[in-house]
């Protein structure tokens, strides 16, 4: 009975409204790197009263056994997330100081790995935080992957997290 519609399209400020207003939405999982997109997504499911779970930047995170499922206000180690963090209070007025923010990510404490400087100056990878510049470890994606889908469907089906 679950019905998936993949978005393949950029969303901005311009048109989130446009992409997410013509679905039926039960819940948001955002797997974006840019933190203008993340935040308008974010901000699109609060106003609209919809599950929102956004997910941070695996590149340069190996240990899948470290991700976790918590309000934006208690995510670290994550720059996106932190970047998203700054935008929803700057931008949308949301909550400081601690308070929940109704925005939940998956993320990891781990620190980062650089990539190996062999792959640097083979041309591999381009330096930046997302997965192609510093690499992705498959297993860590698809658990940040599984954890999104888990957590929008147990709160489809009404079970508390």
């Amino acid at each position: 009975g679950c019905v998936v519609k993949a978005i393949e399209e950029f969303v901005d400020e311009a048109n989130v409204a446009d992409l997410l207003n013509t679905q039926e939405i039960d819940g948001v999982i955002d797997c974006c790197d840019q933190v203008r997109a993340k935040a308008a997504i974010a901000a699109w499911a609060q106003q609209h009263g919809k599950p929102v779970v956004a997910v941070g930047a695996a590149g340069g995170k190996t240990r899948p056994q470290l991700v976790e499922v918590a309000d934006l206000a208690e995510v670290t180690h994550d720059p996106l997330l932190a970047q998203l963090r700054y935008r929803l209070r700057k931008h949308h007025r949301a909550a400081r100081d601690g308070k929940k923010m109704g925005v939940v990510c998956v993320f990891s404490r781990e620190a980062v790995a650089p990539p190996d400087a062999s792959c640097m100056l083979a041309g591999e990878g381009d330096g930046s935080l997302n997965c192609h510049g510093y690499g992705s470890v498959v297993a860590v994606t698809a658990t940040f992957g599984q954890c999104a889908a888990g957590w929008v469907l147990d709160k489809i089906a009404g079970v508390s997290s």
